[in-house]
């Protein structure tokens, strides 16, 4: 059995391949939309962005894949079984089109830009390619694929935030969004294409932010996820040294703006993606342990427990800075959940560099973990600097090491548990069950309960009362009055 686990396989459950009905302000054109994605957080933020672009033009979006004359494909780069699936996608809409032959197919984000006209020249299998910063023109791509040709645009950008577009929420929750604070990224890592298909790190004007997530909060959201490849490296009017740009400008770190975001209300939960150890500061702790709002979970991607597989990666840090940053969280933040990501198998790792990710996993004990096998990406530093050479086999026996024993971790943690009272957010009815309610506690771990008289969008205190290694049991014991 494949044991990779997505990063954003929870992300994946609620949004993935859905597009929604959306009322334009606009007399519609006519012409039906369906935008379905793939990946990332990132991903499904940025398609409210070209829902928003589209309706704005006279678009109308659907829900029904069957009656749509757009499909626009949002993807993923990170890993190759990610571009593979969307292949097959595509290879399916291309029989369509035998049947439709009117209909556009258009593929957009990581895999658009990395790719580029391949997927346009040599696979014939769509229409158009935007990349990431080219949103906004895709109705004049549209247009374009309207008179006969094929149309592309990849051009990257070191100014575009969106910032002014108010995305269309394409999650039917409205619970939970995502509000996007930087795009891009500067660091670099050896294995990720990121830097290749998102440019640039830029950060996005904090009031922009601070206005989407208030009205998110005053249309019924009660969870905001603050998006960002490296949200700790967000400055708004500041160089990466953290000089001034304009002293005319206020200047605003990632601490000040999660700061700014936890005092729209009480009753909004302020959660973060994704963190760099090299950059996770003892302010941005503070400010978490300061705000009830702000979650108590950090997701802190370590990737190896070797301090020479990290210069590989190019990582910016060591394994003792690594732990470092862990003390930090467990001093300022006492019993704050923490999470990571792992890659297995990266080019030259020996066993005494696997074993030192086994031991790091012994003495972390993370709450859980996102394990992967190392998948070589092109055009990464990785692909040019080094070979891919341990193999497939080697790989998956160290991956299965690693997964069983975070797996351990895991259920121990969640044993913990049994007997406490945690404050749940109801995202919605489990998905086993129409008389349980599933949501999310502080530390992010899924509690699935019987519902009771509680709805959607109430905060519940619950007892657990069992586990598993993912997801804790319970029943309510009381349904929280917001009033008070």
């Amino acid at each position: 059995m494949n044991q990779e686990t997505d990063r954003n396989k929870d992300i994946d459950e609620k949004l993935q391949g859905e597009a929604t009905i959306i009322k334009s302000t606009m007399k519609p054109n006519g012409r039906k939309l369906y935008v379905e994605s793939y990946g990332c957080a990132m991903n499904f933020s940025d398609s409210e962005v070209v829902a928003s672009i589209m309706t704005k033009k006279g678009y109308t979006t659907t829900g029904n894949i069957d009656e749509a004359d757009i499909v626009l494909i949002n993807t993923c780069s990170i890993r190759e079984n990610a571009e593979d699936r969307v292949r097959k996608r595509l290879t399916n809409f291309k029989n369509r089109k035998k049947r439709q032959p009117d209909l556009i197919v258009g593929i957009l984000g990581c895999m658009a830009e990395r790719l580029k006209t391949k997927l346009l020249e040599e696979e014939k299998l769509v229409d158009l390619v935007a990349g990431p910063d080219a949103y906004r023109d895709l109705p004049g791509l549209i247009d374009e694929v309207g008179t006969g040709q094929k149309a592309v645009n990849v051009l990257l950008s070191r100014d575009e935030t969106y910032a002014d577009i108010s995305p269309i929420r394409l999650d039917k929750s409205g619970i939970t969004g995502f509000v996007s604070i930087t795009r891009g990224c500067d660091n670099m890592c050896s294995f990720c294409v990121v830097p290749f298909t998102r440019g640039r790190e830029r950060s996005r004007d904090p009031q922009t932010i601070y206005n989407e997530c208030d009205e998110l909060f005053k249309n019924g959201y009660r969870e905001v996820t603050l998006l960002g490849q490296n949200v700790d490296s967000y400055r708004w009017n500041m160089t990466s040294k953290g000089e001034i740009k304009d002293d005319t400008k206020p200047t605003t770190n990632f601490a000040q703006l999660m700061g700014s975001v936890a005092i729209i209300s009480p009753d909004l939960r302020i959660r973060f993606s994704t963190s760099h150890p090299k950059d996770m500061s003892d302010e941005v702790l503070e400010t978490i342990a300061k705000h009830d709002n702000i979650c108590n979970s950090i997701h802190l991607p370590i990737q190896s427990g070797n301090t020479e597989v990290l210069k590989r990666m190019n990582r910016g840090y060591s394994r003792e800075w690594y732990l470092d940053r862990i003390a930090a969280i467990h001093r300022i933040i006492p019993g704050c959940a923490i999470t990571t990501d792992i890659i297995t198998g990266f080019c030259d790792e020996t066993e005494d560099e696997h074993r030192d990710t086994m031991t790091i996993l012994k003495e972390v004990k993370w709450d859980f973990a996102y394990m992967y096998k190392y998948s070589e990406r092109p055009k990464t530093l990785a692909e040019r600097r080094f070979e891919d050479n341990v193999t497939e086999e080697v790989k998956s026996a160290r991956l299965t090491e690693i997964i069983d024993l975070q797996r351990n971790n895991s259920a121990k943690k969640n044993l913990k548990q049994i007997g406490k009272v945690h404050k749940v957010l109801i995202e919605g009815p489990s998905k086993r069950s129409d008389i349980h309610m599933s949501g999310r506690n502080d530390h992010n771990t899924k509690v699935v309960f019987p519902m009771k008289n509680s709805k959607k969008g109430n905060y519940v205190l619950v007892k657990i009362t069992d586990c598993t290694t993912a997801t804790l049991l319970g029943e309510i014991i009381e349904i929280i009055d917001p009033a008070k």
